[in-house]
């Protein structure tokens, strides 16, 4: 977007060197918004980046913990299995 220079401003250096003032502070003012608005996108993404380390963290430990469950159980039936062999009398010939 071209700036249109005011005749006033073409002729009069003062008036020029107060008008390029004046849009640079305004481009300042612009430029503190936009910073502000890029340093807050900033925290809220590492915000929703924690939230999702800490619920993969979370469902990890429900994967290894139900891993561990079945195990537990897989081995409590092998157990269990092996010590009613010794006392199962096989029903052989009769």
């Amino acid at each position: 977007m071209a700036m249109q220079q005011s005749r006033l401003e073409r002729e009069n250096l003062e008036a020029h060197v107060d008008l390029c003032a004046e849009r640079y502070r305004v481009l300042e003012e612009k430029l503190n918004r936009l910073e502000s608005k890029v340093d807050s996108l900033t925290n809220a993404m590492s915000k929703v980046a924690e939230k999702q380390t800490a619920a993969t963290m979370s469902s990890n430990k429900l994967v290894i913990g139900a891993a561990a469950t079945v195990i537990a159980g897989l081995l409590s039936t092998v157990v269990l299995l092996l010590l009613n062999l010794n006392t199962v009398t096989p029903l052989v010939g009769g």
